[in-house]
């Protein structure tokens, strides 16, 4: 498979997720539906599952999927990002679906996946990471028997989803569990971004389903993550590309002292700079998809990569694109405080940038040797 090259199916559809979003998640949609109490649509989460057929792209055809790779599911998901779709997509695409494609077969793993590759149920991930890194020390939830107890808190999309996946630790080590919403206390919280809540989640002697033991646990959590903080930089690349596309038609068709404030130096340069932005988190994205699809690289410092240029990227465009817009960029009415707020939210999820960096130092360092250092130019004799 050749990197960065998609195929005719793939552009079929990309093509078909747009239109798909552009008929049910436009700006006027997106803003009702982030002022609701439930911040989706059922109905239309239903569709994306039943119909489309885009929440389970990479899942296999034996475990109710369609059989494609985690590159189809990266194409949906960059439409995703360009609309700001609402809906439990970190939660239950991101995470929760990776986890449970990584778990062993079992009648409570192959149940819940079907629903959630269905669209008839939606799911949270209640496990605290390190900067996108599972960390067992980090679990604050125990097990006793089949239930579990413990507080996760700032659980993305958990206000509202089904099913709660957590990470219990027991006698043996640390399990995933599946537990039942209404087996739970949540606590929504106010968010910057009000089209991706979150809640605190108290478990109290809830009924839990062992879905990964100890010895499977962080294997799977582990995969879960890495493939969330992949598909997590490509909703920032489609959210990106969406800005700088809009920034891109203002700066044509606005005029400023009878002149295209696109042919201003000033702006050139901006645009420009946010291109270069959007084309190197794309590059560093999609290969960290590609590294997860075929283990052409380590799926660790590839994910790490992917989120460190990501996440800078779509903070820099989005700041740029109100700069740009100038005076009606700054309202509530305008789109660009939407895309603002999510750019600083998911900056944070699953490890920001700095945190990112610092471990691709790690991972560099730790496998450097003094024949690969880089020779740094004194003026003698080679």
């Amino acid at each position: 498979m050749a990197e960065f090259s998609f195929t005719e199916e793939q552009q079929q559809l990309r093509a078909a997720v747009r239109k798909f979003c552009a008929d049910n998640f436009d700006e006027s949609t997106v803003r009702r539906l982030m002022e609701s109490e439930v911040p989706f649509d059922a109905k239309v989460w239903n569709r994306l599952g039943a119909e489309l057929g885009v929440l389970g792209l990479s899942v296999p055809e034996d475990d109710g999927g369609v059989g494609g790779s985690l590159v189809d599911q990266a194409v949906a998901v960059e439409e995703f990002g360009a609309t700001l779709a609402c809906g439990p997509l970190f939660g239950t695409v991101y995470l929760a679906v990776p986890a449970l494609v990584a778990s062993s077969a079992g009648s409570a793993r192959d149940e819940l996946l079907a629903q959630l590759v269905e669209g008839t149920a939606t799911a949270a991930f209640a496990v605290t990471d390190k900067a996108g890194a599972f960390d067992a020390a980090a679990v604050t939830v125990t097990v006793a028997g089949d239930t579990v107890s413990g507080t996760v808190k700032r659980v993305v999309d958990g206000a509202a989803a089904d099913v709660i996946l957590v990470a219990a630790t027991g006698s043996d080590g640390v399990g995933l569990y599946a537990v039942d919403a209404q087996d739970v206390v949540r606590t929504p919280l106010s968010t910057l971004d009000l089209t991706r809540p979150q809640a605190n989640i108290t478990f109290s002697d809830s009924p839990a389903r062992l879905l990964a033991g100890p010895e499977d646990a962080e294997r799977v959590i582990t995969h879960a993550l890495q493939v969330g903080s992949a598909l997590l930089a490509v909703e920032q690349v489609g959210a990106a590309q969406h800005l700088l596309d809009l920034s891109v038609e203002y700066a044509k068709s606005r005029l400023q002292f009878g002149r295209q404030i696109g042919s201003f130096q000033a702006i050139k340069h901006k645009l420009a700079d946010m291109l270069v932005d959007v084309e190197h988190a794309r590059s560093a994205a999609y290969h960290a998809v590609w590294a997860l699809t075929d283990g052409s690289d380590d799926p660790a410092l590839a994910t790490s990569i992917a989120q460190a240029a990501a996440s800078a990227a779509l903070s820099h465009v989005a700041a740029d694109t109100i700069q740009v817009h100038g005076g009606i960029g700054f309202t509530w009415e305008h789109q660009a405080h939407l895309y603002f707020k999510r750019a600083a939210t998911v900056a944070a999820l699953l490890g920001n940038a700095e945190q990112h960096r610092a471990r691709i130092a790690d991972i560099v360092l730790d496998e450097a040797s003094a024949e690969d250092a880089t020779r740094v130019a004194d003026g003698l004799p080679v």
